[in-house]
């Protein structure tokens, strides 16, 4: 017998920190860079988000936690009060809407350019990103990042907590704490990009350490349950080169097993995958994974639903989603009906323009 649509498990309520979700598909954080030049949430951001409140849980984009941290022109922040009140009206919308959110919490590091921040980037080590940067000129030449001292961690420790609290102000359920994708914090795990001798590197401990000493933070400021960590195993993307994956994870997911913690987000994993199967042994708590679904640029005609419904069966509990909810605002529906989906549109207005290519795209009543 066939099943129908709605019979699957995506679309079950379940638990996640201090949540009770209405179903397991979670609007993945995607950047889109829309934004106003100071950082503060626009009203095309209430918009959008506001259209996908459906969705289990939101977790807003890659968001700064101070001003040495942005990536790219026109990225959110969360360390001045015009930003707080920026997402006080996101989240308000979203809540108007039946829906709940997390923000991600972001630091570039290496992945920053002084025309966008207007400081020198931050790193473990002073190693360049190796590739250009976008800035509001066009893309530059990457710049060799200042080396981190003590004093630098210990303050961009106490700037995530900060952060933290900021994001509960603004009226978010919860915090993703990012360590992946190549920046920051993930530049302190990989081989390639630390390159210290200290208690921050050296040692696959050391490495993780400013990894742990940021969650510990973030989980004091706001509880534990209301923070969730993101990384990406074997992601190379922004020049990450890991030379230990399937030693290191264990070791970050061991280090934090006594916090209790609201989530761990695996990136770009799939359900054969046997450190996916050994992090899912080692953590007790709830475990979201993002479905790898080939490169950028495409998306599948369900959207990514049976790649997630593998997962789950492999002990995944709730499937984050980004390329689908982009083209989607209705995607839970559209997943629980098996409507058809909206294509993806590429190009430049994925990440630069107004509302066109972001806020534009019709729900099933109007398609």
């Amino acid at each position: 017998m066939t099943r129908s649509p709605e019979s699957s498990r995506l679309f079950q309520p379940t638990r996640l920190g201090p949540l009770t979700l209405p179903n397991r598909l979670v609007m993945a954080p995607l950047t889109r860079n829309r934004a106003g030049a100071d950082g503060v949430p626009s009203e095309l951001m209430t918009a959008h988000y506001a259209q996908r409140a459906a969705a289990g849980l939101i977790i807003a984009e890659a968001t700064t936690p101070n001003a040495v941290g942005q990536t790219y022109p026109n990225i959110p922040g969360l360390y001045t009060e015009a930003q707080v009140a920026g997402w006080r009206r996101v989240t308000d919308a979203v809540r108007a809407a039946g829906g709940r959110m997390f923000v991600q919490l972001q630091h570039g590091g290496r992945v920053g350019h002084p025309d966008n921040s207007g400081l020198v980037p931050v790193a473990p080590s002073p190693i360049p990103l190796p590739e250009t940067i976008h800035t509001p000129t066009g893309r530059q030449p990457s710049v060799t990042p200042r080396e981190m001292t003590v004093d630098d961690i210990r303050a961009h420790v106490a700037d995530f907590a900060a952060a933290a609290r900021n994001a509960v102000a603004a009226g978010f359920e919860g915090v993703e704490v990012h360590a992946a994708n190549g920046h920051l914090l993930h530049q302190f795990l990989a081989t390639n990009t630390n390159h210290r001798a200290d208690a921050y590197g050296s040692t696959v401990a050391g490495r993780v350490r400013f990894v742990v000493e940021v969650v510990e933070a973030v989980a004091d400021a706001v509880g534990q349950d209301r923070v969730g960590l993101r990384i990406s195993p074997r992601n190379t993307v922004n020049g990450i080169a890991e030379s230990d994956t399937d030693t290191l994870y264990p070791a970050l997911v061991d280090a934090l097993a006594g916090l209790d913690l609201g989530y761990l987000h695996v990136v770009r994993t799939d359900a054969a995958d046997p450190l996916l199967r050994d992090l899912r042994g080692r953590w007790a708590g709830v475990l979201m994974t993002n479905p790898d679904l080939g490169p950028d640029g495409g998306l599948p005609a369900d959207g990514g639903r049976a790649a997630g419904e593998r997962l789950l069966a492999a002990g995944a509990d709730v499937i984050a989603l980004g390329r689908a909810f982009i083209a989607n605002p209705d995607l839970v529906e559209r997943l629980r009906r098996g409507a058809p989906l909206n294509p993806l549109r590429q190009g430049p207005l994925m990440y630069v323009g107004g509302a066109t290519g972001y806020n534009d795209y019709p729900v099933l009543a109007a398609a």
